[in-house]
């Protein structure tokens, strides 16, 4: 009887053993199946991170190890499944080329087309280029290399993203908010030029080749390369000029911004109808977005290519080169030169405006951001070397025409580059029209890119912050936002709005913006501290940022964007555009508007001391501690699996 149930319980430990062998088994498949559908999608509410080795379970957002996971080889592999029962799964790209070109969009704008060969002829030609270079490699990359890290790894807009890092400085978000509505005021009107232009030019003549029309004056001067009766003397205005000023802007209507005049109902319409495709191209999200991109970004690469080969076969079109990159060494002893390149590159690869944050939160939650960063800069200022050729070759031709030199012909910067000198240019050759056709349609384009961009980042950032209010009303909010931007850009639509779209550009959001980026990467790097943050990366990508970059981050650019800031304060520009020198109370204007944006920023702190409980050293230390996921909106549930190596 003993030796019987001896075997019996012999046999049921066997078969217990043999179930937990089995059942072990069974977890690692589940756990190996969870893990290979977490690497083909993304973290995020409802998904699965694919967690690196560790010891314990953490959680992407855990403020206490993010992380260390990953950091030391272990024996166990963690996955972290985040379920959220209240919200929707967070919309991702389509393709990762959707987010490259988006990215690209927003970054290639109008600012590398005119302000980067003006500024870099301006400062020395070929020598600019060192400055540039290291002030991209110092300041600009990483900035741009820490936006999308964030956005990436909390998945956030730039407003609720805040609560992630320190909370106190989550005014900046609104603060990002505000000044995208700015830009978006102004910035496409200049859209709303660019498609009156392209509507001219289907016909047979251009009409700024001619001095017959009823906007010409007695000074219109009309020439072409092969009349030589015609002189051009200091009086003289070009038929180009004349159209850009008098019948595109009726800017002579206006005496100053003391009086605008009346709005044209022509370029109403026209940004009506540059409204109408941003908003059928981001109402539905990144989605939507991220299949138009497709098309703007990618064709103002092609028609840059066709003006290049075009305007090197032009006479003349050597000087404009030798003009753009023969290097004058003396100018690198002079501050200006630095602070132009230090401003360029930040106002081109665009941080601080929310966007990169935006896109970079519909990424998968592994995606290679350190890459992505790498690729889309360099792009960027390849772009911008790029158009230098492009603008000087015809810029060249220009002064062959008229028998100048080419400094005397580029001696116009900003719009009046394009819609002046190079419609004047395209205008003298051979199949103007399709040439003007194409190069107004570019403008368009890269326009475009960078408001779908800017719009995103306001869009992204509302639905993130208020979701039970907005997420299932985007197509509304969208339309509301739309609307608010085409009201707040009629008063640049009227006969003085070049005046207040000059107004805008120089004070109403550059100061701003760069005051904002600053006290983020203080936020990040000091009070998020750059170890936390870099623990994410490595969470993320299985590495963590070198010692190049968290140098970068605590130290390099806070003293680059305080030189850029401190440089603005000591030298404030002249503001002058035409013959109309801005009179000292628009200065006052313009300060006042670009503090209204800043001024969210010691608001929400105030707000967030009063309102948060405990001593005021209690206070201030839940302001600068991030919180816990789940502390605030909807709870998630967090589900561990672990399972042998």
């Amino acid at each position: 009887m003993e030796m019987k149930q001896s075997e019996m319980m012999n046999r049921e430990d066997g078969g217990e053993h043999e179930k937990e062998q089995e059942s072990q088994e069974n977890g690692r498949l589940v756990a190996d199946s969870v893990a290979e559908k977490g690497q083909k999608s993304c973290s995020g509410p409802g998904q699965v991170s694919n967690g690196y080795p560790s010891t314990s379970p953490q959680s992407p957002r855990d403020g206490a190890g993010a992380g260390t996971g990953g950091s030391t080889p272990g024996a166990f592999r963690t996955l972290v499944v985040q379920q959220t029962s209240l919200d929707p799964p967070r919309e991702t790209w389509s393709k990762k080329m959707d987010f490259l070109l988006s990215v690209i969009g927003y970054a290639v704008d109008l600012g590398n087309v005119w302000r980067f060969p003006y500024i870099c002829y301006q400062n020395g030609g070929g020598a600019f280029l060192l400055p540039y270079l290291l002030m991209a490699v110092f300041g600009g990359v990483p900035l741009f290399y820490m936006e999308l890290a964030l956005g990436q790894f909390h998945r956030s807009g730039c407003i609720s993203i805040w609560k992630h890092i320190c909370p106190i400085f989550k005014g900046i978000g609104f603060a990002i908010c505000i000044i995208a509505l700015y830009i978006a005021f102004y910035y496409n009107t200049i859209m709303a030029w660019a498609l009156y232009y392209l509507l001219s030019s289907f016909r047979a003549t251009l009409p700024w080749t001619t001095c017959t029309n009823q906007w010409n004056t007695p000074n219109c001067t009309q020439y072409l390369s092969t009349d030589l009766n015609v002189s051009w003397t200091d009086n003289s205005i070009s038929p180009a000029e004349e159209f850009y000023v008098r019948q595109v802007l009726q800017v002579h209507l206006s005496p100053g911004l003391h009086q605008l005049g009346w709005v044209s109902w022509q370029l109403a319409l026209c940004l009506l109808f540059i409204f109408t495709v941003v908003y059928f191209s981001i109402w539905k999200g990144v989605k939507t977005s991220g299949k138009v991109v497709w098309v703007t970004a990618t064709f103002p690469y092609l028609v840059l290519l066709i003006l290049l080969i075009r305007g090197a076969t032009l006479p003349g079109a050597w000087r404009g080169v030798v003009f753009y990159l023969k290097p004058d060494w003396s100018k690198l002893l002079t501050t200006t030169v630095w602070l132009d390149a230090a401003a360029q590159i930040f106002f081109s690869l665009g941080p601080g405006f929310g966007v990169l944050l935006a896109f970079a939160s519909y990424n998968p939650f592994h995606n290679n951001c350190y890459k992505d960063a790498l690729i889309t800069s360099s792009v960027n200022c390849l772009t911008s070397f790029l158009s230098g050729f492009v603008i000087f070759t015809v810029l060249g031709y220009m002064a062959e025409m008229r028998q100048q030199r080419v400094e005397n012909v580029a001696k116009d910067a900003g719009p009046s580059l394009l819609f002046i000198i190079y419609a004047e240019a395209i205008a003298n050759m051979p199949a103007a029209t399709f040439f003007a056709i194409i190069f107004f349609l570019m403008i368009i384009m890269l326009g475009l890119d960078s408001t779908f961009a800017g719009l995103e980042g306001v869009i992204t950032a509302m639905l993130d912050e208020f979701p039970h209010l907005l997420a299932r009303r985007r197509e509304w909010f969208v339309l509301g936002l739309v609307c608010v931007c085409y009201l707040g850009a009629l008063s640049t639509l009227t006969y003085g709005g070049a005046f207040v779209v000059k107004l805008f550009e120089e004070y109403a959001t550059g100061p701003a913006v760069i005051t904002v980026v600053f006290l983020e990467v203080i936020a990040v790097s000091w009070f998020y501290g750059t170890t936390r943050f870099c623990n994410d990366v490595q969470l993320m990508l299985g590495f963590a940022p070198g010692v190049f970059w968290r140098v970068c981050w605590v130290a390099i650019c806070p003293c680059f964007l305080l030189f850029i800031i401190g440089s603005f304060l000591a030298f404030p520009p002249e503001v002058k555009l035409f013959d109309y020198l801005y009179p000292f109370w628009t200065t006052v204007l313009g300060y006042c508007i670009g503090v209204s944006s800043f001024i969210c920023v010691p608001s929400y702190m105030v707000y967030h001391l009063i309102t948060t409980k405990g001593t005021f050293k209690q206070r201030l230390l839940k302001g600068i501690t991030p919180e816990a996921p789940g502390s605030s909106g909807p709870q998630r549930d967090t589900i561990v699996i672990t399972n042998a190596v």
